[in-house]
């Protein structure tokens, strides 16, 4: 008996062909970053761990340049 059922049917990738991780791309990066501001986990974003290290390095830029807030004022 298997409690947890897995889904049958294939999620889309969350980084199209066309697409590509840069940090003046904000409407990508926002896709993995938590309400709170906080990066996603490859778990949650389905990415391989080369995507998600450039993600978290765009990410990182685009909160230096204020591109991104660093924490959103929600707690």
């Amino acid at each position: 008996m298997n409690r947890f059922k897995r889904s049958l049917r294939r999620r889309s990738p969350p980084i199209r062909s066309g697409e590509v991780i840069d940090y003046k791309n904000i409407n990508l990066l926002r896709r993995f970053v938590s309400e709170q501001g906080r990066i996603l986990s490859r778990r949650m974003n389905r990415l391989t761990s080369k995507q998600q290290r450039s993600v978290t390095v765009a990410i990182k830029r685009a909160c230096i340049l204020s591109l991104l807030p660093f924490l959103s004022s929600g707690s």
